[in-house]
């Protein structure tokens, strides 16, 4: 008999299958390796012990209670997922002797089953997404082929998704280049790229970025913006924008806070250059106040009373931009407005013309612009009639246009005829003594715009304020202020170290952890 045993043991043991076995008390008679080891299990259980004392959550008790057998069910022990089967042991008078339960480890399985059913999921709601927005939007894998589009994009081409799926990209495209073809080959991102796609050769500008999945490229995404459709919405705003941007300059002289020597030199700078004609070049990191500095220019000059204009060369796509700027006639391209449009270098004629982010303008825009500033005339999209203008050019940028004029994105004659006067602001970690009153400025303005008023701000808060570099300069102090601000209860009279948002302190306490590890080190090297 103990032969037989070993003889029926060392088969179970043999099997890729666990094996439990259980006699009428649910008392194991037999477990096998693939049991032990799926369900990790020590070679220390033993025969005879309570199965439920093994397995807590088994049903194999049950199952010798019932007499009625489980088939094929998903079992989880611990960690590990078993899809097991139990089935009872009869005599031979039909009474129920025992149980045995056989079992695979599933746990993979059902992870991979899950992971296909995620991706599914993310698929469709991926399609669904792309489904909802008002932009053309197309797929594309690494080749560039098109995988995916949506019904916007069937709508602005043409084309529909039977026409485009499995196909190159560049099927859509009547006049230019694919930009799923481009970035198959560069793998770098495109904006604002100009074509003419579809049967009716529709005016559009897209954005494209590429695809990569554990730094592999995978394909490329891309928003087809419809021209005619971006222009319509410009207009919708265009007199609104139009009364905006003819008030005169908000700021003057008296709104920029700054004792510095660094500050005192720009607002000198500015203040003398204010009384002549000469083109404005303000130079100066993000948040520094370089359109602080051109309202007060335009308010400090005998045009004053006259239009002060402002753009962003970086908001505004290249095509858009150039319409903007130089204005068009009635029919000068697809979606251009009845009657035409005058642009902002005409509505700033006796004023002044704040150009923003100078550094962005595209090339084509910059020749032309350069010939405007030599010529002092314009003349519109789709006409040949030439304007004569007197506009005092202000401009700025966040950029180094020397390092731009090397690299070729940048005209040298522009940059000299912009260059005439440069004013560069500092950055505010260069100008601690002005963090004080520039906060107490700010708490007067804020104070206006919440309904708040907040009298003082306390030495220990404007310490911690002061250790900070704030690299947003004085665009982020404020915003900083502002959320201390929201932070106080209403009714507090005094901003409080507690009041401050925690975040920028702590990358402070950080930052002066390592310079004083830093310092300590080169201490030791001295000694």
């Amino acid at each position: 008999m103990d032969s037989k045993y070993e003889y029926y043991e060392k088969t179970f043991d043999s099997m890729i299958e666990g094996i439990i076995m259980v006699d009428e008390e649910a008392k194991i008679i037999l477990i096998n390796r693939a049991a032990r080891e799926i369900l990790h299990l020590a070679e220390a259980y033993h025969t005879g012990e309570n199965v439920v004392d093994i397995i807590p959550n088994t049903r194999l008790h049950e199952v010798v209670k019932n007499g009625k057998a489980e088939i094929d069910r998903i079992q989880k022990v611990g960690d590990v997922r078993i899809m097991t089967s139990r089935v009872p042991i009869f005599d031979s008078d039909g009474k129920v002797k025992g149980a045995f339960a056989i079992f695979r480890d599933v746990t993979e399985i059902q992870k991979m089953a899950e992971e296909v059913t995620d991706l599914k999921h993310i698929r469709l709601m991926l399609e669904k997404i792309i489904e909802s927005t008002d932009d053309a939007i197309s797929v594309a894998d690494e080749k560039g082929n098109v995988m995916m589009v949506n019904r916007e994009y069937t709508k602005l081409t043409g084309f529909n998704e039977n026409d485009v799926i499995g196909k190159p990209a560049s099927i859509d495209i009547a006049e230019g280049k694919s930009v799923h073809m481009i970035i198959a080959k560069e793998k770098k991102p495109i904006l604002g790229h100009r074509l003419k796609v579809g049967p009716m050769k529709k005016d559009v500008i897209v954005d494209a970025s590429p695809l990569f999945v554990d730094k592999r490229f995978v394909g490329s995404v891309a928003v087809v913006h419809d021209v005619s459709k971006i222009i319509a919405l410009s207009h919708e705003l265009e007199e609104a924008n139009r009364v905006i941007r003819k008030l005169n300059a908000k700021y003057t002289f008296e709104d920029i806070v700054g004792t510095g020597q660094k500050m005192q030199v720009a607002i000198i700078q500015a203040r003398k250059v204010a009384q002549t004609r000469a083109t404005v070049l303000l130079r100066g990191e993000s948040g520094t106040g370089k359109e602080l500095f051109a309202h007060a220019i335009h308010n400090a000059s005998d045009r004053a009373n006259n239009p002060f204009v402002s753009v962003n060369c970086a908001a505004l796509p290249e095509g858009i931009l150039e319409s903007e700027l130089f204005g068009y006639e009635e029919g000068a391209f697809t979606g251009a407005k009845h009657g035409g449009k005058i642009g902002l270098l005409e509505e700033a004629d006796g004023g002044t013309l704040f150009l923003d982010e100078i550094g962005k303008m595209e090339i084509n825009i910059q020749s032309k612009f350069l010939r405007f500033l030599q010529e002092m005339e314009i003349t519109r999209l789709g006409s040949t009639r030439t304007r004569h203008l007197d506009v005092r050019i202000i401009a700025a940028t966040n950029i180094n246009l020397e390092d731009a004029v090397k690299s070729g994105k940048f005209i040298s004659d522009l940059y000299y005829r912009l260059n005439v006067v440069p004013i560069n602001i500092p950055p505010l970690r260069e100008r601690e003594e002005d963090i004080e009153p520039l906060v107490r400025h700010i708490v007067r303005k804020l104070n206006q715009e919440y309904g708040r008023n907040v009298e003082n701000i306390s030495q220990d808060a404007l310490n911690a304020i002061k250790e900070f570099l704030w690299p947003g300069n004085v665009r982020e102090l404020e915003n900083f202020i502002a959320r201390a601000m929201i932070n106080m209860d209403i009714g507090d009279k005094e901003i409080k170290l507690s009041s401050l948002p925690s975040s920028n302190l702590q990358y402070k306490k950080i930052e002066l952890k390592l310079e004083k590890s830093t310092l300590r080190s080169a201490l030791q090297s001295y000694e």
